[in-house]
């Protein structure tokens, strides 16, 4: 065994390297990126595992099953919100008669850092009736991650791993051990497990029922599930999952009486250790990272035998992220003293574009542009452009889901709304553009899509689009957009009255239009120069 300094995500990168994983397919998402981008590097340097950027989470999660098929080992990983796109797959996958090992990474977002919502996917694992690992500290995260694949392997389902942010994005000292070697290449000898035809699904469906009970006995046996009682102390009792674990210990020693605890990281939820620390106490306090999933199922429909503290009744707070100061209440324990801090007024730091960043002249064009009109929508979508919403741009009016903006485009417009524009990046596009763009080309419906093309993932670091821009143009055409609707602009001040001419000339266009504002983000080329 050695010892390395590693982030959540590369902990669990490097326990899927050591468990002898083929391949790792994901789509960039921020708190989730740093895990294939370290798998990346580690390719770069050993020649193996085979991992890359998908062009979304779906296709990603798809490639990742086609490696299982064929008995390899894969991981496959994204963001919480990144899971909605895989959920077809994902949920099918189920039923499937896994072979290679497959496990699925989801870094969640409590406190919304840089996501459009909490989720928990937690209620996905238990949606797909599967087995969900959920780490407390980095050493877990490596360690877990290689039992995943021997669970994937062993009870033939994929095994959800759930990181958040907070895990995903520190480091600490983590011990690593032996390496496996990688499975032999065999293709599954059950074609029909895989073949969800109606038929074939439901016998497959009552094979993963059957087999919830055993998934439920190793939940039970796993001293992921830990469950300590006090028999001097037989008033309060704590669940703890994820990082609310060590938020609870941090406070554990502020205890005249030691509380009983039952610590969850594996699921589906061990009843009958849940079962024993009720009947052990008469005050249970549930302390989770995310959704209230373990208080609601203590709850029930019913009341419980006796109260339930946590999330539902305000005792823990019930969005954002846990930590030592806002358990204290929940566990009956007083305010901690606060430090005075200076009362100085510290101006606010909205988040903002960088300087000479291609996005901001596009706007400044595109809001000359469509000055003239009594009447216009701008929906955006998922990237740093989004930025554009705030002073001094205040140029987009929505901003929901990836792809969302050329569908709500399409739809404004086909309902009779003049003036309409799609702002989305190449990336965002690429991940999830196009099928909406098809729908529009198919309705003939007078928009503009305005792809701003930076030539990179930005938001997330930078990382490389899945197809260069030289493709995007021909991309479009093929889609069925008319050639002479196919505009490029250079987003640069000194191009700016003709840029807003061009603009205005596609929006005036009556059917579907393209612009593609190409220029590089300043950021990754200063990175060039500098390599």
């Amino acid at each position: 065994m050695s010892n390395m300094v590693l982030l959540g995500d590369e902990a669990l990168a490097i326990g899927a390297v050591h468990a002898g994983i083929s391949a790792a397919f994901a789509y960039p998402g921020t708190p989730s990126t740093e895990i294939t981008e370290y798998l990346i590097e580690y390719s770069k340097k050993h020649g193996a595992p085979i991992a890359s950027w998908s062009s979304n989470e779906k296709t990603a999660y798809e490639e990742a099953l086609g490696v299982s098929f064929v008995g390899k080992r894969v991981l496959v990983s994204m963001k919480h919100v990144g899971l909605n796109v895989a959920a077809d797959p994902f949920m099918n996958s189920a039923l499937l008669d896994i072979k290679g090992g497959l496990v699925l990474a989801v870094a969640d977002d409590p406190g919304m850092h840089s996501s459009q919502d909490e989720q928990d996917s937690r209620y996905y694992a238990d949606f797909a009736r599967i087995i969900c690992l959920e780490p407390v500290n980095q050493q877990q995260a490596y360690d877990m991650t290689r039992e995943a694949f021997d669970l994937s392997e062993g009870f033939h389902i994929p095994v959800m791993i759930r990181l958040t942010t907070r895990l995903a994005h520190s480091r600490a000292v983590v011990s690593v051990s032996e390496p496996r070697q990688e499975n032999p290449m065999e293709k599954t000898d059950n074609p029909r497990a895989w073949m969800l035809l109606p038929g074939y699904a439901r016998k497959r469906w009552a094979d993963l029922l059957s087999r919830q009970k055993d998934f439920l006995s190793y939940t039970e046996k796993t001293d992921h599930n830990e469950l300590n009682l006090n028999d001097s102390n037989r008033e309060l009792g704590v669940i703890t999952t994820g990082l609310g674990h060590n938020y609870f210990m941090e406070n554990f020693g502020d205890f005249r009486e030691k509380p009983s605890y039952l610590h969850i990281g594996a699921y589906p939820v061990p009843v009958e250790k849940v079962r024993a620390l009720v009947s052990h106490v008469k005050k249970l306090v549930i302390l989770e990272e995310g959704y209230p999933f373990v208080e609601r199922y203590l709850r029930g429909y019913l009341p419980p035998p006796i109260p339930v503290l946590g999330k539902e009744t305000g005792e823990v707070p019930p969005s954002g992220e846990l930590n030592p100061d806002n358990v204290r209440k929940a566990l009956g324990l007083p305010e901690r003293e606060q430090a005075e801090g200076a009362a100085v007024e510290l101006p606010g730091r909205p988040p903002q574009l960088c300087a000479g960043c291609p996005h901001a002249d596009t706007y400044f064009s595109l809001n000359e542009a469509l000055a003239g009109y009594d009447r216009s929508i701008v929906t955006a979508d998922i990237g740093c452009y989004a930025l554009g919403a705030l002073p001094p741009y205040e140029a987009i009016e929505t901003i929901v889901c990836m792809g969302a903006s050329v569908s709500m485009a399409k739809g404004s417009a086909q309902a009779g709304y003049e003036h309409v524009v799609a702002v989305i990046g190449d990336s965002t596009f690429l991940h999830s553009g196009i099928t909406p763009l098809v729908d529009a080309v198919a309705g003939d419906i007078p928009m503009t899509v305005l792809i701003v093309d930076n030539e990179t993932v930005a938001m997330t670091g930078g990382q490389e689009t899945i197809l260069p821009s030289s493709k995007l143009e021909p991309l479009v055409r093929g889609i069925g957009v008319d050639l002479d609707h196919i505009r490029t602009i250079l987003p640069l001040k000194k191009h700016f009255d003709e840029n807003v001419k061009i603009i205005r000339e596609e929006v005036e266009y009556p059917g579907v239009s393209v612009i593609i504002a190409l220029r590089e983000c300043v950021e990754t080329a200063k990175r060039k120069r500098r390599s």
